[in-house]
């Protein structure tokens, strides 16, 4: 059911949101690469729930275990296992869902699909799947720090409230200094009261969520059907509730000409060479061509909000449902690992198959 993700760096997640546990099997690290429970760990803690007033309250500590592929802190080069328990379901939250299903939600979908689903938390459906890409993201950021890369997102926008944000020059610290993980202090501030008004209303809003990755070399990425955009652009959209994605000027680009959006080349004197613009958000033809690759992904508001809406039984019988459980009234702020996690994984792979191509 389309579990397995990348071509050389290749990632398999597993598990329900309230069965035992969820993880992720990695195939294709490269070995000796020095990675510990506790870096792993810290890339969980940004994404677990209850880690703030404005996110879900469900309590899971998220705890991470390396079944296999690391030994004294360095990767085999074999199969790399990772697991986190469940610990805090509350299936009881979900008994009208087994036969109503919730507007906006996967359930009917699945439902029309398999004939069955884990109605219980939503199943597989549920952003608790994106623990193990979070896991797998930890490894790929280590693999792309080894040769100069980084990848940093942000919170950009929240409903109608938009940060100024540099992505040059935006950094980690920056956007983990506060809760919502936007790094404009004052539009963070904003977002804050918006975002805690919000779910007082027992509401939801969504949002937009940047991401820069900087040192990609020229030469990334495919030509054709394995465009390095296309392969960012399914990673992202594969997230839970995210709707739309575009890289660098995006959708702007349409409102100009190209005398005023082309990206112009210029070398310097060791001619190395750059563009003058990021209009093209460091991507031509598919292939890196050496400026940060910026792009955005767009999130809906969450599906469930504690407000009575009309729906239908399993059985297509017109009802209403009101929601109810443990809920992020905005995703975005623990989406924020979630996309870094997926830009790491599409960077990392498409290195390794062009270290393929190099020798």
């Amino acid at each position: 059911m389309g579990s397995t993700f990348g071509t050389l760096f290749r990632i398999s997640t597993f598990g329900e949101s309230h069965g035992v546990g969820v993880g992720v099997v990695v195939d294709g690290c490269p070995p000796r690469v020095p990675i510990t429970t506790e870096e792993i760990q810290a890339e969980l803690d940004r994404r677990r729930p209850g880690q703030s007033k404005i996110v879900t309250q469900r309590k899971e500590g998220d705890r991470v275990e390396i079944l296999s592929g690391v030994l004294d802190g360095l990767t085999l080069g074999t199969s790399i296992a990772m697991v986190v328990r469940n610990e805090d379901q509350r299936s009881r939250d979900y008994d009208e869902m087994k036969d109503k299903y919730r507007p906006s939600h996967a359930d009917y979908a699945y439902d029309q699909k398999f004939g069955i689903r884990a109605w219980s938390g939503g199943g597989r459906a549920s952003a608790r799947e994106t623990i193990g890409r979070v896991a797998a993201g930890a490894l790929a950021k280590k693999v792309l720090a080894s040769v100069g890369v980084e990848v940093i997102a942000y919170v950009e926008k929240v409903h109608g409230l938009r940060a100024e944000v540099d992505p040059d020059t935006v950094t980690q610290e920056q956007v983990e200094a506060n809760i919502v993980r936007c790094p404009d202090p004052v539009a963070a501030m904003q977002m804050l009261n918006h975002i805690e008004a919000i779910r007082k209303d027992g509401n939801s809003v969504g949002g937009v969520i940047g991401c820069v990755a900087r040192g990609v070399p020229a030469g990334w990425g495919e030509p054709v059907f394995d465009k390095l955009e296309a392969d960012l652009a399914k990673a992202v959209m594969s997230l839970p509730a995210c709707k739309g994605f575009e890289l660098g000027s995006g959708f702007g680009l349409t409102d100009h000409t190209g005398l005023e959006v082309n990206d112009e080349f210029v070398a310097d004197g060791d001619r190395h060479v750059s563009t003058l613009t990021n209009h093209s958000g460091g991507i031509n033809g598919g292939i890196s061509n050496g400026m940060p690759i910026v792009l955005r992904a767009a999130f809906k508001p969450t599906a469930t909000i504690m407000h009575e809406q009309r729906t239908v039984t399993s059985d297509h019988e017109n009802t209403t449902l009101r929601g109810r459980g443990r809920h992020d009234p905005c995703v975005l702020p623990r989406a924020v690992p979630m996309v870094e996690a997926m830009v790491a994984l599409v960077l990392v792979d498409h290195m390794l198959r062009q270290k393929a191509i190099a020798g």
